[in-house]
């Protein structure tokens, strides 16, 4: 197991989230950069979908009480392991009773922690995911604590060697801060001043951002009707609400809603998104739905990779 010596102020169990609880009303949660956390899952050998912690808002420390292949992602950050230095994205071994560090996220907004076997955490509704609003998942349904202990899974595979590493061109491109959208489905109360308006504006991340949604601030857009029935909703929808102002719907967003849809971004740029910290800005770049598709379905390819390339670095 691993116990937390030292917790951050934001500590959560996530993996791939819940992918078939929409029609229970639960949405489906998860790490805020699924990239990160499946990419760093495959550099320790283990299933894209195995748990991990997702770290933000400062430092904090791990203690290992078995060994394992350890590997971080998302977020730049100082680490260290019992001193030494820990690059991203590259397999790491931990012996029992090292110490795992983070000094302090220098950029991007969340860290993930990836240990060979996965965290233990009981699945709900298909996933070992934390979902705080409803106090469920992950670990005990809250933030971990400093110390707490996290059981870890059997180690199913090899991980691959001492210092492999994921190119980073297999990477997004985080510090871009170009996010590209599709048009959402009430694009037609909109009208060409308010689509100038979002492909043509900084917008920057307001404090008043989290999991639920990331609210935006800068030119107002205005629509045609104001609320509408809800209907159903999903991560990356930009509703736009009464005062003009855009909210772009992340991972534990709700399910239904009625501020109306006038873009989606893009699967593939979730995770750009996902990594702006409050007062960092971005631009949305309008492109057709089979762009999208295709960015997408490179993305997954460069997962593809970043696993074949571990898998045989695993085999020698």
């Amino acid at each position: 197991m691993i116990t937390i010596t030292r917790a951050p102020p934001y500590l959560a169990v996530q993996n791939g989230g819940r992918r078939r609880s929409r029609n229970s009303g639960v949405p489906p949660g998860g790490a805020r950069d699924p990239f990160a956390l499946e990419a760093a899952n495959a550099v320790v050998g283990n299933s894209l979908d195995a748990a991990g912690l997702e770290w933000a808002l400062g430092g904090g420390s791990v203690r290992f009480e078995r060994d394992c292949a350890i590997a971080i992602g998302g977020a730049t950050a100082r680490a260290t392991l019992s001193g030494r230095v820990v690059a991203p994205c590259t397999t790491t071994y931990a012996r029992v009773g090292d110490e795992f560090s983070i000094d302090q996220i220098i950029t991007g907004r969340f860290l993930y922690l990836a240990c060979n076997g996965g965290i233990d955490v009981p699945q709900l509704l298909g996933s070992r995911s934390t979902y705080l609003p409803g106090r469920f998942g992950g670990y005990q349904g809250r933030l971990v604590k400093s110390g707490d202990a996290l059981p870890l899974s059997e180690q199913k595979s090899e991980p691959p060697a001492e210092g492999f590493h994921c190119a980073a061109d297999l990477m997004p491109r985080y510090d871009s801060g170009t996010v590209h959208a599709t048009r959402g489905t009430q694009e037609e109360l909109f009208d060409e001043s308010a689509w100038l308006t979002l492909s043509e504006s900084e917008y920057r991340v307001s404090a008043a951002s989290d999991r639920t949604g990331y609210k935006l601030e800068g030119p107002a857009l205005s629509n045609r009707s104001g609320t509408l029935p809800s209907e159903a909703g999903c991560p990356g929808a930009i509703q736009v609400t009464g005062d003009g102002l855009p909210i772009a719907l992340m991972a534990d967003a709700p399910t239904v809603g009625g501020y109306p849809k006038i873009a989606v971004v893009s699967e593939a740029d979730l995770p750009i998104l996902a990594q702006r910290r409050p007062g960092e800005t971005v631009r949305f770049v309008l492109i057709p739905i089979d762009q999208s598709q295709r960015a997408l379905k490179r993305r997954a390819s460069d997962l593809d990779a970043i696993k074949l390339l571990a898998t045989r670095s695993a085999r020698g």
